[in-house]
């Protein structure tokens, strides 16, 4: 048997170059008690950034798995943030030290919203398929699904003290939810486009809704008491008495029928103006709900504020006044009395401009946030990469907002469209349509950043101490590292300039162009006129004319061939001394893009559109295999330096690596969340570094694991399987009807695999139950005393207790839907040792959760079935009694740890907890202290 092949796995090692993805918005965020306003979170691709915006440093990464971020939520204490995922997956990490230990799933696709309540018990989410679910934090579990949309839903909110729950979409409504009975009692319709946002105003008296127009609508909402029937007209909480609109798929019978109807009542009191004609992209408030910030597809962003009722008053008096005296003056130039003037109450003496904030660019997201002494902090996320914050004094007649910070350092402001490592493997050279950057690639850190045009490829000269730049207009740029500054500029080509290659013998370059030219450039140090000092430069020497555009050159190490890739979908093969034609290679249906020549100059690797990569021999032009790579165009190949291996990037977001001598498929780096441009291996062939559509760039390292083709071939088949698994049908709970409202739990690998641990469990209890009965028997025929340790294979002396360690495993939020999977016949044996738990006093809260759910779908088949009669009656007496007992320790419990607290009051003559809190603000007062003394010396 002859030896294998040994490849080794290339792993993901880091993301960087994003500064703040655009799916996802901005949030303030609060660390360990520091100052309101500094830190903010962004998505970035799959992770969230929290940076520092006074330091531009980046903070704390709250690692994601695989899907992209969609959106953010902070809790309201600032301990949690809630992350929304593609997937619809929702996550909730600890600010403190960046864990997740609650995770919820009910979404079929990407979360659009998400909502805590004012306690942060609960939380909201919406998607993008249409439904919104209400989970319970406290519980880590599901409470019910809300249908009745039909779009995406683009935001949801409760009231602070009413058990109700507003909810808007792109299906251009705006609905009521009541949360007790689960249904939607009220349906406005008074847009005529799809809902973008909304906003609760002046003490949730006031509902402002944004849509594709520019206006921003405003709902006056008015809270009616709950009547009996018996009783007459329903008395008015606020405002005057009217009649609530049904929605209009709902015209069942009213869930309690001793209420009228969930009275309340919206009536639309006017619109503000915006100075934008587009759709309203987003529209927030601050939390106290007194500035409103909104803005379109621009990059201004509109300020509003909210008056109190005491200032709306004196405006109100002042205009009252003025009308008096205008009055007055037109009465004494007429001669004749004139009516009490009255100043009608308008929408715009309640809400006013504040200001508008010009930003740099297109505004994508925006958060706000009221400080101390009337000072609002502003953070925009913009649509290049880039976060600002801005700072204004609302209380200020005419507020004008200052620029505090602005994060561009870490990132490119357009995609990344050439990547070249340095010799020495340390440094990464990315390039875009305006800047260029040099990159440390261990720490990850910018050590150089320089303007330039339109970069389409790039290299670092030998000694790594200058790069070249090939550009959009025709030009080569040369930069010298140390100063960060632009050498020269060559007017070299007449059009793009798509490819340069560095010569084997590292003394020029060749550049490839639109202008169908290839160009030989040689080294040369000239003196500069103005330093007098030798600088770099490139000197023409030959021209290579062609009949198509150039796409890619490439010179073979051997330093004989040159290979040129055309838009007539050929590759030409020239040798470089005499520059005679050699072969020409066809057979792509579309241009290649891209194309590589192996160490020893034997192969060559060719990339197309057409999705395919083919193998060709140097010595006469045949073609070794063709192979379908990508699901899109194939955009970067390369060798991996010294071998037969070789990565190519596709538009498919997939980066995969191949052997070109048994033409297959080693592995598949997948990550990028849209089109991969290009990527570089370094000399040693140890890091990989990717570039994407998606403004990160990603970083592969090798190790020493190795592939073994076969496993990874076993691994894609399950990983296929388990996601087919579930994509399938959703479990149907018994008797129950498609309605608004549902179950909140979606079915996912995980919640079939607890329900396949569950059988295990069973059947391992079932199986040791007989084997002790048998061995029971044995004993009681022999005579013998029963040892049932001798012959028990689990490692728990009771095999009941199994059972139980393995529900107690699994998550809280996966459950009931792994409880609703699991088939019937599994339920009496689970049901008799729920019995017997409860009789112990074992996890009574999580068994009555787990009785109650199996009762409740399976209520049918149990009711019916005369064995489990007797485990029925003997489970009510036995939970009735055990929950009241534990019921009463708590109580007693609670009462005795009062008693102890006035106790310990009384005799210290000190309020409880009070001198840790005085200790906390002391430290706080400190550390602030502190910062300002380090940013005073900086």
């Amino acid at each position: 048997m002859g030896l294998t092949k040994q490849y080794l796995r290339y792993v993901a090692s880091a993301v960087f170059g994003v500064i703040g993805s655009q799916k996802a918005n901005i949030t303030y965020v609060t660390l360990r008690g520091g100052e309101k306003g500094r830190y903010v979170a962004v998505a970035a691709c799959e992770h969230v950034f929290i940076w520092d915006v006074r330091k531009g440093e980046k903070v704390l990464i709250l690692q994601g798995q695989k899907h992209e971020v969609t959106f953010l939520c902070p809790s309201p204490d600032g301990v949690h943030i809630a992350v929304g995922y593609e997937d619809g997956a929702v996550r909730i990490f600890s600010l403190l030290n960046g864990e997740s230990n609650v995770s919820f799933n009910g979404h079929k696709s990407a979360v659009s919203v998400i909502h805590y309540d004012a306690l942060g018990a609960r939380l909201v989410t919406g998607s993008k398929d249409t439904d919104v679910i209400v989970w319970d934090i406290i519980n880590e579990c599901g409470l019910y699904r809300l249908r009745g949309h039909k779009d995406v839903i683009t935001q949801a909110l409760f009231l602070r003290d009413k058990n109700l729950l507003v909810t808007c979409s792109k299906d251009s409504f705006v609905k009521w939810w009541d949360l007790d009975t689960q249904h939607c009692f009220k349906t406005m319709v008074g847009h005529r486009s799809e809902v973008w946002g909304m906003v609760l105003l002046s003490q949730e008296s006031r509902l402002l809704t944004g849509s594709a127009d520019s206006e921003l609508r405003a709902w006056d909402i008015n809270y009616l008491e709950e009547v009996r029937k018996d009783s007459g007209e329903p008395t008015v909480k606020k405002g005057k008495t009217l009649l609530v609109d049904d929605d209009e798929e709902d015209n069942k019978e009213d869930v309690d029928e001793s209420l009228e109807e969930r009275i309340l009542s919206c009536e639309k009191a006017g619109s503000i103006l915006r100075e934008a004609r587009d759709r309203v992209v987003s529209l927030t408030a601050d939390r106290h709900a007194r500035v409103i910030a909104c803005h379109g597809n621009d990059s201004v962003l509109e300020l509003f504020t909210v008056l109190s009722e005491e200032e709306v008053q004196k405006k109100m008096t002042k205009k009252l006044k003025k009308a008096k005296k205008k009055a007055t003056k037109a009465q004494e130039a007429s001669g004749e009395e004139t009516e009490e003037p009255v100043v009608k109450r308008m929408l715009k003496d309640e809400i006013i401009r504040l200001t508008n904030i010009k930003a740099s660019s297109k505004i994508r997201w925006v958060d706000c946030l009221s400080c101390a002494g009337g000072e609002l902090k502003v953070a925009l996320l913009l649509q290049n990469n880039t976060v600002e914050t801005y700072s204004l004094k609302t209380s200020h007649k005419t507020p004008v907002a200052d620029k505090t910070a602005r994060l561009t350092l870490g990132g490119h402001r357009t995609d990344v469209r050439t990547l070249a490592f340095s010799s020495d493997n340390l440094a990464v050279l990315s390039a875009s349509g305006d800047t260029v950057k040099v990159w440390n690639r261990s720490t990850l850190q910018v050590i150089r950043t320089m303007a330039c045009e339109y970069a389409l490829c790039s290299l670092f000269v030998p000694g790594d101490r200058q790069i070249i730049l090939g550009t959009k207009s025709g030009k080569l740029q040369i930069f010298e590292l140390g100063s960060g500054s632009l050498l020269e500029t060559v007017d070299a080509h007449d059009g793009a300039v798509w490819s340069i290659c560095l010569a084997p013998d590292q003394r020029g370059i060749i550049s490839g162009s639109a202008d169908k030219t290839v160009k030989f450039w040689e080294f040369e140090l000239v003196k500069d006129k103005e330093t007098s000092q030798k600088r770099l430069t490139v000197k023409h020497k030959r021209t290579l004319q062609l009949e198509e555009d150039v796409l890619c050159v490439k010179f073979s190490p051997d330093h004989r061939l040159l290979a040129v890739s055309l838009l007539d979908c050929t590759v030409k093969i020239f040798y470089t001394d005499t520059l005679k034609f050699f072969l020409s290679l066809y057979g792509h249906k579309l241009p290649v893009l891209c194309l590589d020549i192996s160490h020893d100059s034997t192969i060559i690797a060719t990339g197309s559109a057409d999705r395919n990569v083919k193998i060709w021999g140097l010595d006469f032009g045949d073609c070794h295999r063709s192979m379908f790579a990508h699901d899109d165009s194939v955009m970067f190949l390369q060798f991996v330096p010294k071998t037969h291996l070789f990565f190519t990037a596709g538009k498919d977001k997939k980066i995969k690596q191949w052997d070109a001598d048994k033409f297959e498929n080693i592995q598949t780096l997948e990550g990028h969340h849209r089109e991969v441009w290009c990527l570089a291996i370094s000399p040693n062939g140890d890091h990989l570094v990717s570039s994407s559509h998606d403004k990160s760039l990603r970083l592969w390292e090798r190790t020493r694991e190795p592939i073994i083709l076969e496993e990874e071939r076993e691994m894609e088949r399950e990983a296929e399987f388990e996601e087919s698994l579930a994509k399938g049908d959703a479990p149907v709970v018994p008797g129950e009807t498609q309605g608004e409202a549902a179950p909140a739990g979606k079915k996912t690998v995980e919640t079939v695999k607890a329900a396949e641990r569950i059988m295990e469990a069973l059947e391992l209890y079932k199986g040791e139950t007989r084997k002790m009965e048998e061995h029971r028997y044995a004993c009681e025929s022999a005579g013998k005393e029963v040892d049932y340790k001798l012959n028990l294979s689990l490692p728990l002396f009771k095999p009941s207790r199994y059972v139980l360690d393995v529900i107690k495993k699994v998550r809280s939020s996966e459950l009931e839907v792994s409880l609703l999977v699991l088939p019937f016949p599994y339920v009496p044996e689970l049901l008799k040792l729920f019995n017997s738990y409860i009789q112990q006093g074992l996890e009574v809260e999580l068994v009555c959760r787990c009785l109650f759910f199996l009762l409740k779908i399976h209520f049918g088949q149990i009711s019916s079935n005369q064995m489990l009669l007797s485990v029925i009656d003997e489970l009510r007496t036995n939970t009735l009694s055990k929950v009241r007992e534990i019921r009463d320790v708590m109580g007693f419990n609670s009462a005795a740890l009062q008693f102890l607290q006035r106790e310990i009051e009384s005799k210290e003559d000190v309020m409880f907890f009070a001198d840790a809190t005085g200790r906390l603000e002391e430290k706080k007062k400190k550390r602030r202290k502190r910062e300002r003394a380090v940013l005073t010396i900086a």
